[in-house]
């Protein structure tokens, strides 16, 4: 594999561009060697379905568009990182607060945390923000038959 590889995707801030996303970056994961039906994919999944919901919904129409960038080092470590023009930083509830939403950067910090990976929101020089992962690259190996021989 290379050294680096990238994919991005620009997508309309539209409750549809979630599934496009999700979508997206499992594909290209796959084609980069990750298996669809790995705890990793499912956890990518969740965590990018987060992300770009946020993009969608918490950008009060100040943002048209959201950006789906990935990156994959020496097949080391994955980053996947969606920005919009949005200048507000997502925030934190205090667990106290009843509500049924805004529990969503919680849910995505210790889903990369269980995978041994960490949560970044930084500013773009456009004033809007990223919001990214990254993740330990760990593919696993060919699936195991019935039979209990590798498949080929």
């Amino acid at each position: 594999m290379a050294d680096h590889l990238e994919a991005s995707v620009t997508l309309p801030s539209e409750p549809a561009s979630v599934s496009a996303a999700r979508t997206y970056v499992l594909s290209t994961l796959a084609e980069w060697g990750l298996p669809s039906a790995t705890d990793t994919a499912e956890t990518v999944r969740l965590i990018v379905s987060e992300l770009a919901t946020n993009a969608v919904q918490h950008t009060f129409g100040q943002s048209p568009t959201f950006t789906v960038d990935i990156e994959l080092d020496r097949d080391e470590h994955l980053r996947i990182g969606v920005t919009d023009s949005h200048p507000r930083f997502p925030k934190r509830l205090p667990a106290a607060v009843q509500q049924d939403n805004g529990r969503g950067m919680v849910i995505v910090r210790w889903l990369a945390a269980e995978c041994g990976g960490k949560l970044r929101v930084r500013p773009t020089r456009e004033g809007g923000k990223t919001v990214s992962i990254e993740l330990p690259w760990t593919v696993p190996a060919q699936p195991v038959s019935a039979a209990g021989q590798q498949e080929p």
